[in-house]
């Protein structure tokens, strides 16, 4: 999907592709079709996925620009030196920080934003403090036995897919915790890298900017729910990308709604199904009413500049 800045944000194009297509082939399509639109220059926000190379340098072309986030953990020397060198934060907004980090010269110069953020951070070293509490009273619950690394518990908890890295085998055949690669993950906490090509940009508008991601993820949510973009029971080609047109406009039409009003669109749907339509008869006549309109209901169709519907009905 293609979305406006600044936010709110809401949709202005989409694109189907299919299951197998390879991400350099979509970029490469909504680029050029962002093109025939006269929009060039725009900024690309993407995860850490799509970072390649090739992705990086056709998004460049025209005068485009990218945002995008970094893998932390992959020991690469970006990572490293962005983890090693020193500087002060910028505050960007409540609990969140930034400073940053120019790595090379000339052509290969590289712009990386590190941000953290503190409430993140101090989730993560609880959830670390309670992983390390448990793991201790683990491996001291398995070292009494005998036959230690070999017995199941042991070999349970080495090949758990969290906590086995933790884990490390002592020359004595007992098990013990690996402190230091504790350490060394501790670095991380809060943290995210990430990587423009725009030098123009503010670390605020970066940092921000990186959080669109998330939005789409929420809007693929709503439209895989809400607007049951799935089960799609349809076999051509054409009917399957109708059948998806039908609920990006609708999704539009929720994301304006919820700009508007400042209410999600759950909120905005319960408080209108509260509204009533009933028939009453009454001497040979019927008469047509809806329940009187609270004020959160008025308050919606205010927003939406929407003329709200009269009590009596014709």
């Amino acid at each position: 999907m293609a979305w406006p800045s600044p936010v709110p944000l809401c949709g202005i194009r989409h694109w189907v592709f299919e299951g197998n297509t390879q991400d350099m082939a979509t970029i490469q399509t909504v680029k050029d079709d962002l093109i025939q639109w006269k929009l060039s220059q725009v900024i690309f926000v993407g995860d850490a996925g799509m970072g390649s190379d090739d992705n990086t340098q056709y998004l460049q072309r025209g005068g485009g620009h990218y945002i995008i986030g970094r893998k932390m953990k992959t020991g690469e020397a970006d990572v490293r030196q962005a983890l090693r060198q020193k500087g002060r934060y910028t505050e960007i907004a409540d609990d969140l920080w930034a400073k940053q980090v120019i790595i090379g010269n000339g052509e290969k110069r590289k712009r990386l934003v590190l941000a953290k953020n503190i409430n993140e951070q101090k989730r993560h070293e609880k959830t670390r403090e309670t992983m390390t509490a448990y793991l201790e009273t683990a491996i001291a619950e398995i070292n009494k036995g005998r036959k230690q690394a070999e017995s199941k518990a042991a070999l349970s908890l080495r090949a758990h897919r969290i906590y086995g890295k933790y884990i490390k085998v002592l020359a004595t055949g007992k098990l013990a915790l690996n402190k230091t690669k504790l350490q060394r993950e501790a670095r991380y906490d809060g943290k995210y890298l990430i990587e423009s090509s725009d030098d123009t940009l503010s670390l605020s508008d970066i940092v921000l900017g990186c959080k669109q991601p998330y939005d789409v993820e929420h809007a693929f949510r709503t439209l895989k729910t809400t607007l049951d973009l799935r089960p799609n029971y349809h076999t051509k080609h054409d009917r399957i990308r109708c059948h998806i047109f039908l609920c990006f406009i609708a999704l539009v039409l929720v994301r304006m709604s919820e700009t508007a009003t400042g209410k999600s669109w759950t909120r905005i749907r319960t408080e209108l199904n509260r509204l009533y339509y009933g028939e009453f008869k009454f001497e040979n006549k019927t008469v047509a009413q809806l329940t009187e309109l609270a004020a959160a209901q008025r308050s919606i169709f205010s927003a939406l500049k929407i003329k709200p519907p009269s009590t009596v009905q014709d």
